[in-house]
């Protein structure tokens, strides 16, 4: 597997044996591991560190990774999550999907099946900056509505009576705080986090 500085993956199992395997198996091939006994925990983590991919099992004390998904994908709308079921588990697996995880996988874990799928949303799924970042400011919100409507910087600094430069650094903090390296990626973002639709525009106040 060749992997890049950045791939970094949260991996989650109350399990320690399952954690160290994981762990060790993904260290290997030169992928960055945090791994976390609960839910909570990684919640707690991923509110101030990048992740690239987020794996969590489903049948946890606590939070189970149902519950997991759902919350991280609320506060990282663009980031991937591979679940872990319980063999033959099928009406979990589509559970997840319909709450957003992009793949799942049964245990027991498969190693090469295991890296293959880690290596596919590894490269799938890898922003400039990940993580959740902080919230857009209003001038924000507004410039990005400006930018979904497809408006230049000039266009944008006409309309909001700012000088070109002023655009360009809050448009460079937009990027950072979306994770987004170039524009397609920004309007991915965006729609994710549904301050837009693919059918047209939509503005945060609309």
């Amino acid at each position: 597997m060749q992997n890049r500085a950045l791939d970094r993956v949260f991996f989650v199992d109350d399990e320690p044996q399952v954690r160290t395997a994981v762990r060790k198996t993904l260290e290997r091939v030169g992928v960055d591991v945090a791994c976390f006994a609960c839910a909570d925990d990684c919640l707690a983590c991923l509110d101030s560190a990048p992740c690239d991919l987020l794996i969590t099992d489903v049948k946890m004390a606590g939070k189970d990774g149902i519950e997991l998904l759902k919350i991280a994908r609320e506060r990282v709308p663009w980031l991937r999550v591979l679940v872990v079921t319980g063999f033959g588990d099928v009406p979990m697996a589509v559970k997840a999907l319909k709450l957003g995880a992009a793949d799942f996988i049964e245990k027991p874990l498969d190693r090469e099946v295991f890296l293959q799928t880690v290596q596919t949303l590894l490269t799938q799924n890898h922003p400039a900056v990940s993580g959740p970042g902080p919230a857009l400011t209003k001038t924000e919100m507004r410039i990005l509505q400006l930018i979904l409507e497809g408006k230049n910087n000039r266009e944008i600094s006409s309309a909001l009576h700012r000088s070109a430069r002023t655009i360009e650094v809050h448009r460079s903090h937009i990027m950072h705080k979306l994770g987004a390296s170039n524009i397609v990626e920004l309007l991915r973002r965006a729609a994710m986090m549904g301050l837009f639709d693919m059918n047209g525009p939509a503005g945060p106040d609309t």
